[in-house]
């Protein structure tokens, strides 16, 4: 027998009106008390027990269901702490209770307002109230997960007859029947296809439905709830809006009380305690900012951002770096931490809701929670395992560290993602109109059913772009020639056709005859997505002497960008080199990559390995010697982005100091030079204009400093010369394109840049460089009795010197207050003045020796110039700026 059973049976058995504790219970059945309260809550979740509210909590055997001991649901405890869900809650009851069996439901509401939780919440009403058996389903889907492929959403949720398509070797049960006897949830119903709406309505109507290449109707008893961010009228058929009489809107968190979302907050603290099975503390200006944030995507970002601050406070405790899991508003990233800002405007709202005298707020065991336990999985899992693994590995705390948060990131990108695409649909609505991307839906259905393939957010993105250009091109009888036209035909005969294809809906929707130019250009959006795909990469390979030198250097350059991009082999002592070299030979022989192969290695006859392969393959191969972690992690980082072989071993050469050749002639930016962003189009400057148009309302910047400057590459080795032509008299600080360009110039992509999920860094490079443009006006007006341009070319030459000396680069973001801080230095030293004595100096240069060396070399010139003598305390406060 289970444990869970012998845990229920003996509450049976003892059957106390009154209950009883799970310290009680662990102590008749001599069972722990972390086990029988987990078991406990596991039986309450199933409806089995009810508990008190009160303290010690009680927990007796349910007579009726999941219903807590004063006979009220989950729907009116949700109600006790949000007031404002008094109308959803109440129309949600009414649709559980409609006879015969509910009544089909739209909720309505922003993203992250809570849609699926609360449709959870019916389900939950659902079996309490008997309406639903105990173990009926609750199936969630979200139809956007297959946006872009129709017949593949349709088949997920009817099923499909085995050859109803290429592809379907078997019968396969959809969703509906999966949730027989239950509830199916259908998120952002919105992108459900009118074909599927279609069979939908005909469900909701007679209960009946075929699968996909089926004749005969299979029936089911499913209630519908549905969810959608859109306005219904304009998004659903109206057909499908009818049979769906009661619609339930959720509000956004920024129409909830104070009240509200404290409760909120603290219930997911609450959650997190209860899943990590360790007190929590939340600083009283960690709540404030939270509970001031703004928090566009509702309460899922605001659940994800507590989840996210949690995760990362463990993984600290973990590795040392705090003594309890804490959390302070130092760890806060800049979008909570924005919630402290505009503290005159707070301080009664926090007075209110917090008050004041309470430093940290403890999430604890006992409190009063209705959570559920964490399963198996979980974050708080993944970190536990991650250290153990990592320390078995021999990992530094700090390498510990550094991994930790990459992965933590990456575990909460799924929820970042959704809200990310959500936007970026919402901004191409505005940018396009609705009618015009259900077009771009319907050739892309066509284009990913043909063509076997899923593409990626960017080339719907960039498309969907270059669509509304054509459409705007030929309303006003302009057409552009494709001179690569019978290449493309040549070449990608399949693409070209499905391209034609789509040619054909567009000609339908605007009733006009569509050149033939234009498919070869819709051709090379198929092309190129696959090219990138599919696009080869230099390999890195790691070779070190030692049993697992290698392989442990590698894994954490793996660990910390998140790819298995490096090879290791490892090279014992007592292993020869010849058999080292046989290694190297059957990895190459078994993986031939013809774009070629960086072998790093640390000393001796490994050196020599380079040659022999390239020869042997014919296969170009470049060694780099005296590795580190650095090293690797440069190579598999330019790897990655698709660098040659050439560019990628001169950085990585770099990193050695003495075999540093880069010439820091970087002057911090050329005045004379106006800046400029490039937005890139692959068809034509029509998305390039539109990009244009999109980063001109949503940057803040100074025309007169920057201008963004619309290019096309029809021709696509025509782009490098542009750009040099563009550069010639202008800084390029980054490009917007539909796919990856050959260059060294930073590059975002058209999806992150639409869905704005990058729109914060890229405003902060803008800000960087026109301050840097303006610095020359900053010095003069607030530095009397210099030239400003004179001083901040003299500050700028003593920073390059330095970096040269150290080999380093100094972040954008740091110059301008390095920049300010040397002028005012220069100033306050000519006026007589000296700086405040630098705590620890003697022990601060020590420890630093080769920073102060470099920064007191480099300020010989300044000094001789200015007649000034920098002293200790002076360079300590500049050595900062380069650790």
């Amino acid at each position: 027998m289970k444990r869970i059973d012998l845990v229920y049976n003996k509450l049976l058995e003892l059957s106390c009106p009154d209950g009883i504790s799970a310290s009680e219970l662990a102590e008749i059945t001599n069972i722990s008390r972390a086990n029988i309260s987990f078991d406990l809550n596991r039986l309450w979740e199933e409806g089995k027990v009810k508990k008190s509210s009160g303290r010690p909590v009680k927990y007796s055997v349910s007579i009726k269901g999941h219903n807590s001991s004063d006979g009220k649901t989950s729907l009116d405890d949700l109600l006790r702490k949000n007031e404002s869900l008094l109308e959803a809650i109440e129309g949600a009851k009414a649709a559980i209770l409609y006879p015969p069996r509910g009544m089909h439901c739209l909720i309505l509401g922003e993203t992250g307002v809570g849609k699926s939780m609360f449709a959870d919440y019916m389900h939950e009403y659902a079996v309490e109230m008997g309406v639903k058996k105990k173990d009926s389903p609750f199936i969630i889907f979200n139809c956007a997960d297959y946006s872009n492929n129709p017949q593949l959403l349709n088949a997920q949720l009817f099923g499909v007859k085995k050859g109803a398509y290429t592809g379907a070797e078997f019968d396969k049960e959809g969703l509906i029947e999966k949730a027989d006897g239950g509830i199916l949830f259908l998120d952002e119903v919105h992108r459900l296809p009118p074909e599927g709406q279609e069979a939908f309505f005909t469900f909701m109507d007679k209960g009946c439905f075929r699968r996909i290449g089926e004749s005969d109707m299979r029936r089911a008893d499913v209630l519908i709830i549905s969810a959608t961010t859109e306005e219904p009228a304009s998004v659903l058929l109206k057909t499908f809006t009818r049979r769906i009489p009661m619609t339930i809107h959720l509000p956004s968190l920024r129409e909830r009380s104070a009240k509200e979302r404290l409760g909120l907050i603290k219930g997911f603290f609450d959650a997190e305690r209860v899943r990590l099975d360790r007190e929590i503390a939340a600083s009283l200006n960690t709540m404030r900012a939270l509970l001031s944030y703004d928090c566009p995507n509702n309460v899922g970002q605001l659940k994800a951002d507590i989840q996210l601050l949690c995760a990362k406070a463990y993984s600290d405790f973990l590795t040392g770096k705090k003594n309890e899991v804490k959390i302070t508003s130092t760890d806060l990233p800049p979008h909570i931490k924005e919630g402290l800002y505009n503290e005159k405007g707070n301080r009664i709202l926090w007075n209110e809701t917090l008050g004041e005298k309470i430093n940290f707020f403890k999430f604890s065991k006992g409190e009063d929670d209705i959570v559920k336990q964490h399963k198996e999985g979980s974050i708080y899992d993944i970190i536990d395992n991650k250290v153990k693994e990592l320390r078995l590995k021999g990992v530094s705390s700090l390498d510990i560290e550094t991994i930790l948060e990459n992965d933590i990131t990456k575990y909460f990108k799924l929820y970042i993602k959704g809200a990310e695409n959500a936007i970026s649909r919402k901004n191409l609505i505005n940018i396009l109109g609705e009618d015009t991307l259900l077009l771009i839906d319907k050739m892309f259905y066509y284009a990913t059913t043909s063509l076997g393939r899923n593409f990626d957010s960017n080339t719907f993105s960039a498309l969907s772009l270059h669509v509304n250009t054509l459409i705007e091109r030929l309303n006003n009888n302009k057409t552009i020639i494709n001179p690569q036209l019978n290449y493309i035909i040549k070449k990608y005969p399949k693409e070209f056709e499905v391209a034609k294809e789509c040619v054909k809906i567009l000609e339908e929707h605007l009733n006009i005859k569509v050149p033939e130019d234009e498919a070869g250009f819709i051709t090379l959006f198929w092309i190129l997505d696959k090219e990138n795909k599919e696009k080869d990469k230099v390999k890195v390979i790691l070779i070190a002497h030692g049993e697992s030198t290698a392989s442990s250097m590698a894994d954490v350059a793996n660990k910390l960008l998140g790819e298995d991009d490096v090879v290791a082999i490892n090279a014992p002592i007592e292993v020869s080199p010849l058999e080292v070299l046989a290694a190297l030979r059957a990895y190459v022989k078994n993986h031939l990559n013809p774009v070629g192969y960086l072998i790093l290695v640390d000393m001796g006859s490994l050196t020599t390995f380079g040659e022999t392969i390239e020869k042997e393959y014919g296969i170009p191969v470049r060694v780099v010697p005296l590795v580190s972690t650095l090293h690797v992690l440069e190579a598999a980082r330019k790897a990655r982005l698709g660098n040659g072989i050439e560019e990628i071993y001169r950085d990585v050469i770099a990193v050695n100091s003495y075999m540093f050749e880069h010439s820091y002639n970087n002057k911090t930016l050329d005045k004379s030079k106006k800046m400029a962003i490039v937005t890139v189009c692959l068809t034509g400057e029509g998305t390039a204009i539109a990009m244009k148009s999109f980063l001109s309302h949503n940057l803040r910047y100074d025309k007169d400093l920057l201008e963004i400057i619309p290019i096309n590459f029809i021709e696509r080795n025509l782009i490098k010369s542009k750009l040099q032509e563009i550069e010639r008299d202008k800084e390029i600080i980054f490009i917007v394109s539909s796919f990856p360009l050959d260059t060294e110039i930073k590059q975002y992509n058209i999806h992150d840049v639409i869905s704005l999920r990058v729109i914060n860094e890229i405003q902060e490079i803008v800000d960087i460089k026109t301050t840097l443009a303006k610095m020359e006006d900053v010095i003069t007006e607030n530095i009397e009795g210099v030239d400003g341009k004179e001083l901040y070319n003299d500050i700028v030459d003593t920073l390059d010197n330095a970096k040269f000396i150290l080999r380093m680069e100094l972040p954008d973001s740091t110059i301008p207050g390095i920049v300010l801080h040397i002028a005012f230095m220069v100033k306050r030293i000519s006026n007589g003045q000296s700086a405040s004595a630098y705590e620890g100096r003697e022990s601060f240069i020590e420890e630093n020796l080769n920073i102060y060396e470099a920064v007191k070399k480099s300020l010989v010139n300044l000094e001789e110039k200015y007649s000034i003598q920098v002293s200790e305390d002076e360079i300590c406060y500049i050595m900062n700026f380069f650790r």
